[in-house]
């Protein structure tokens, strides 16, 4: 009995206790191991889709157009006609630039008798000088019947003035009321009848006045001027066919540069050096040929305004092949006995 080997108890709890652990150790070991694969599987099956992607994107790339014609964007945009009439257009304004005026874009009002008018006059007014437009009415400026003659005869003669800056006002209503019983307005329906917005008026008078009637000569009054009509209507008559004629009392001046005083300038400092203004026709009456009055039309809305309407209108005859004619006769404020104007 003494030779048998023999086991403590404690030895039989640790050998027992050692082999209920390892059992959960191999669990775990065995559920890492199927979670690593898990993880690494979806990771080369996202690598994969990558790949597959970018590939499938970078196929896409090289298929398509790296950039849109003009051509395909029309034609998604449904443009077609739209590109047709643009290209109309274009080449339209440049046969028109070439020649001088827009192509059958003129409204053409001429005299009963069918020839060409003589001349368009318009006589700057405000919505204040009602009492003046009824003294011309009664002086030099024929009305009624004697005015349709007088267009007969060739020569169209209108108030010129815009709108209210409050559209639709009592103002607007005077003057179209006035209207209706005279006949002899031209309304300004894109221009703003204000003081500062005078050297603008003279844009949208040429404009306007082309484009409703063919005439040789277009002529700029002020109103308070007192005009010699038929003398007036001899002389444009004796000047008929000269093209580029800018007509009028030719002058130049000093450009005033202090703020505050009459007749400042705010563009001064592009007068240069001498601060003196260009060659240009005084305000008070000149005369545009219609090829000018058409380059205003055209060009209207890059052309550049100062202060006063009549150094406006010099500069830009400056830029064209205009022929400048000083003649006294437009000199309202001279002695000259055979002169067409006189100051009210």
């Amino acid at each position: 009995m003494e030779g048998l080997p023999t086991t403590s108890k404690s030895e039989r709890r640790g050998r027992s206790k050692s082999s209920q652990t390892s059992k959960p150790s191999l669990v775990m070991a065995f559920f890492s191991c199927l979670a690593w694969l898990y993880v690494a599987g979806r990771l080369w099956q996202d690598a994969e889709n990558r790949t597959l992607l970018t590939n499938l994107l970078k196929k896409n790339a090289e298929q398509r157009p790296k950039v849109l014609t003009v051509e395909d964007k029309l034609m998604l945009l449904g443009c077609k006609d739209l590109e047709r009439r643009i290209v109309e257009a274009e080449m339209d304004l440049t046969l028109a630039k070439s020649e001088g005026y827009l192509k059958n874009q003129l409204q053409h009002s001429q005299s009963l008798s069918g020839k060409k008018l003589l001349a368009v006059i318009g006589v700057y007014t405000g919505f204040g000088s009602r009492l003046n437009r009824n003294v011309y009415r009664g002086s030099w400026m024929p009305r009624g019947d004697a005015l349709r003659k007088l267009e007969e005869r060739g020569v169209v003669i209108r108030f010129v003035i815009g709108r209210s800056a409050n559209r639709g006002d009592s103002l607007d209503r005077n003057i179209d009321e006035e209207n209706r019983e005279t006949k002899d307005f031209l309304i300004l329906e894109g221009h703003e009848e204000a003081q500062e917005e005078l050297p603008k008026k003279a844009k949208f008078f040429f404009s306007t006045a082309v484009q409703i009637w063919d005439a040789e000569f277009y002529v700029k009054v002020d109103d308070n001027v007192d005009l010699d009509l038929e003398g007036l209507i001899g002389l444009l008559d004796h000047t008929r066919g000269q093209d580029n004629a800018y007509i009028g009392c030719m002058k130049s001046g000093d450009v005033v540069t202090e703020e505050g005083r009459q007749w400042y300038e705010p563009d001064w400092w592009k007068f240069g050096d001498g601060k003196s203004y260009f060659r240009h026709a005084a305000s008070s009456i000149f005369v545009l040929s219609k090829n000018l009055a058409q380059y205003i039309h055209i060009n209207s809305a890059s052309l550049k305004t100062y202060a006063h309407d009549d150094t406006s209108v010099g500069s830009w005859m400056m830029g064209v092949q205009a022929t400048y004619k000083d003649d006294n006769r437009f000199c309202c404020g001279s002695i000259n006995q055979d002169k067409v104007c006189s100051m009210f």
